[in-house]
C-alpha cells in the first residue's frame, strides 16, 4: 500500500518504543536461552536454522534471527537489535526503510539486513520469530491467510509469532482495502501454535498522526509446536 501519509508516520512513530508482543517475545526467548547457554550442548553443536545467521552470539547463547514483516520506520526491529537479534527488516515503502536505517546504532547495523518488498508474496526465511506490528491488515484475505501459512512454514517447532492485527471491530473493517479477521479466525491461523500471550483491546482513540478511530486489536505471542 503506497500513500503520500508514510513520511509523516513513520516520523512520528520512529522514536516510540517496541510493542509489548516483540519485547514478550524477546523476554521468552531469553529466559529459553540462559539455561541452554549456561548448561546444554555447547552452542557451536546446534544447527542455525538455514539462511539464518552464525550459531551463537557474542555470550555464547545461540543467536536468535527475526523477520520484521511490515517493519515501518522499526520500533521493533530496533529493539530486537538492542537485545542482540540478528533482523531482516521488510516493507514495501523504501522511506520506511531509510527512516529505520538512519535511526539503528552504528554498532547494531551489522546484524541489520533489510528488503524492501510486499510482504503478501515475500518469501520468509527459517528464523526463530517472525514479527508484524499493525502490518497484515494491508493484504487481501486471501494473501493474509496465505501469509499465515507461509509464517508457519518458516518457523521450526519452538519458534514464534509476534503480532499486533486488527479485529473485525475495527473501525477499518468497513475498508474493503482492509482485512480485518475475527478473533476466532486468528486463532484458526495459529491452530499450529500454542498462544503465550492474548490481550483483545478495544477503544475509541486515535491513529498515529491524530485521526480519531475505534481501535479493536488483537496483541497475540505465539509458539510453534
Amino acid at each position: 500500500m503506497t500513500d503520500d501519509h508514510w513520511p509523516d508516520y513513520y516520523a512520528v512513530t520512529v522514536d516510540r518504543p517496541a510493542w509489548q508482543t516483540v519485547t514478550g517475545a524477546i523476554a521468552l526467548f531469553a529466559a529459553e536461552d540462559q539455561p541452554a547457554a549456561a548448561d546444554g550442548p555447547a552452542a557451536e553443536d546446534q544447527p542455525a536454522a538455514e539462511g539464518g545467521p552464525s550459531a551463537e552470539d557474542e555470550t555464547g547463547a545461540p543467536a536468535r534471527f527475526a523477520v520484521d514483516l511490515g517493519c515501518g520506520a522499526g520500533r521493533d526491529a530496533r529493539e530486537l537489535l538492542r537485545h542482540g537479534w540478528h533482523v531482516m527488516a521488510v516493507d514495501l515503502e523504501q522511506t520506511a526503510i531509510d527512516a529505520l536505517v538512519a535511526a539503528t546504532p552504528d554498532e547494531d547495523r551489522t546484524r541489520l539486513r533489510t528488503q524492501v518488498a510486499d510482504i503478501a508474496s515475500f518469501d520468509i526465511p527459517a528464523c526463530d520469530l517472525v514479527n508484524a506490528s499493525v502490518s497484515l491488515q494491508f493484504l487481501e484475505a486471501d494473501a493474509y491467510a496465505r501469509t499465515f501459512e507461509r509464517i508457519t512454514a518458516a518457523l521450526a517447532p519452538g519458534g514464534r509469532f509476534s503480532g499486533l492485527l486488527y479485529g473485525d471491530r475495527d473501525e477499518s473493517a468497513s475498508d474493503p482495502d482492509v482485512t480485518c479477521p475475527s478473533p476466532e479466525a486468528i486463532r484458526g491461523y495459529l491452530r499450529d501454535f500454542e498462544i503465550e500471550s492474548w490481550l483483545e483491546r478495544e477503544e475509541d482513540g486515535r491513529m498515529a498522526l491524530g485521526d480519531p478511530h475505534h481501535i479493536h486489536l488483537i496483541e497475540v505471542v505465539a509458539r510453534r509446536r
